[in-house]
């Protein structure tokens, strides 16, 4: 490719992209050179204005043309920006997070690292909302997931981290494995990895040989991303790795890599396998015919997730397994394929972004000032801080999913939609019955916040990145679980994902 032809394509779609690696390298030499002995939470200040920045282009990018540039790799349309923002605002909430993150076992020595890492996951994740080809999909995807290996395993010297770390490694390997298998049967078949070139092509192919090796690479390729997802029965290592990993590193897995894994699977499996013949019959696209075995995926999911969390005393495990069920949640809109499909999973991430993170706010409070994560710590903690656990108790109800917060919109949306064309009657009901079950295990926790004694009276300090935090949190909960419209009209009425996915 000439001088000139690079010249000529339009480079500030990628203005986010590049707030992101720019600031990303800036912290890495500023770390490199920094005294030893000088707080490295500077560096986290810098993120956090460096994310600022970056929402306020995605925002300014609302409403404009689609735009693709190194011959169709990279795309901003409203799905790409629909999902930045929500990587971003996620992301920005996690980065308060680690500015306000003080382990008694150690991480000073690498607070530097942590910080530019996380930058580059979020650059990952961003590059994988505005991927139009298979390959800059790949990239993004390992750029995300490289840089949460390490973040997973950053307290070098702890050894819960050192385990998760390797755990994650492994299973996050073997999946990337299976999602390339598939991938290479896709290529096979069509010659191409542009993801638009791909549907063309798969959309004029009806030989059977063909539709049963392109069933093949669905089937390789869901189950790949499951396990990125975390969906059962390929879920083994979340708990482990929640449990082990630093919070703002849990909070940053369960919020915006969920995302990044969600986006991909609506950019491949609708791309791709939703316009490609099936075996049976040549008029239905394969991911109409797979619907039974999403179903039993997003079933398993579902029931696997909240019935296990049931028995967990410790707090991040607990909620290691609610993140299983929520993607279970997600995976019945990605089965039912709703009218609403985009607005229903953008609004549920949304929902569960702010709920999430707001009670690992809380979590990283509680859990460092007793030094362990056990559910039995938060006893008493309302007559220690009456405010946190006030917001606790917000923010269990709104994942919960009761009415008036953004978890019950976020579920009724997902609810509704699995009665759209053809019904999924099971789904709904065992999406009904697991959500009853998951109030016994988070009105467990508020069971020790408000009815149990504390074991330590001492108070809780609460610094200044927790603080942003929970009220954002808080506020969004309530606020769009009263007046969704607020940000469903804003999705509807500035970007238009299901015509620009599709063109």
């Amino acid at each position: 490719m000439s001088l000139e032809s690079l010249q000529q394509f339009h480079w500030s779609a990628m203005t986010p992209e590049f707030i992101i690696l720019g600031v990303a390298a800036l912290l890495t030499l500023l770390d490199l050179f920094m005294p030893k002995n000088m707080d490295r939470k500077i560096l986290g200040w810098i993120g956090i204005a460096a994310i600022f920045a970056s929402i306020v282009s995605v925002l300014g990018m609302v409403g404009g043309p689609v735009t693709s540039i190194l011959e169709d790799s990279f795309r901003l349309d409203s799905f790409a920006l629909a999902f930045k923002l929500l990587m971003l605002a996620g992301a920005g909430l996690v980065m308060f997070l680690a500015v306000s993150y003080e382990p008694k076992d150690g991480l000073e020595e690498y607070r530097g690292e942590f910080y530019y890492l996380f930058l580059t996951a979020l650059l990952g994740a961003m590059i994988m909302a505005s991927s139009g080809d298979l390959i800059t999909l790949f990239v993004g995807l390992e750029l995300l997931s490289v840089s949460s290996y390490i973040l997973a395993g950053i307290r070098k010297y702890h050894l819960e981290s050192n385990e998760s770390a390797m755990k994650y490694i492994i299973n996050g390997e073997i999946s990337t494995a299976i999602i390339l298998f598939g991938m290479s049967y896709v290529y096979g078949l069509t010659g191409s990895t542009n993801l638009i070139e791909i549907a063309n092509t798969l959309s004029g192919i009806a030989d059977s040989q063909h539709a049963y090796l392109l069933t093949l690479a669905f089937l390789m390729v869901f189950v790949g991303l499951s396990f990125k997802l975390a969906a059962a029965p390929f879920h083994m290592w979340a708990p482990d790795v929640y449990q082990g990993a630093p919070t703002p590193v849990t909070a940053f897995l369960s919020v915006v890599s969920k995302t990044a894994g969600f986006v991909i699977v609506l950019r491949i499996i609708l791309s791709i396998f939703g316009s490609a013949a099936s075996l049976s019959d040549p008029q239905v696209p394969i991911l109409a015919e797979m619907q039974d075995y999403l179903a039993f995926i997003a079933g398993a999911t579902m029931i696997i997730g909240n019935v296990v969390a049931l028995k967990q005393t410790n707090i991040k495990r607990m909620f290691a397994y609610s993140s299983i069920a929520h993607a279970g949640y997600l995976l019945v809109a990605v089965t039912t394929l709703g009218s609403n499909l985009f607005y229903s999973i953008w609004f549920y991430l949304l929902a569960y972004l702010l709920m999430n993170l707001g009670a690992f706010a809380i979590i990283q409070v509680v859990t460092e000032k007793s030094g362990s994560t056990k559910i039995a710590d938060f006893a008493g903690l309302y007559r220690r801080s009456p405010v946190l656990a006030v917001l606790m108790g917000i923010l269990l109800v709104s994942l919960a999913g009761f009415p008036g917060t953004a978890g019950f919109i976020g579920k009724l949306n997902i609810f509704i939609g699995a009665f759209y064309g053809t019904p999924h009657y099971v789904l709904a009901s065992v999406m009904i019955a697991t959500t009853v079950v998951s109030y016994f295990y988070y009105f467990g926790v508020m069971t020790q916040m408000f009815f149990r004694p504390a074991s330590d009276d001492s108070k809780l300090n609460i610094p200044f990145g927790i603080i942003v935090v929970l009220i954002v949190a808080v506020a969004g909960s309530l606020l769009f679980g009263i007046m969704p419209n607020i940000a469903l009209d804003f999705m509807q009425n500035n970007l238009d994902i299901l015509a620009d996915f599709f063109s």
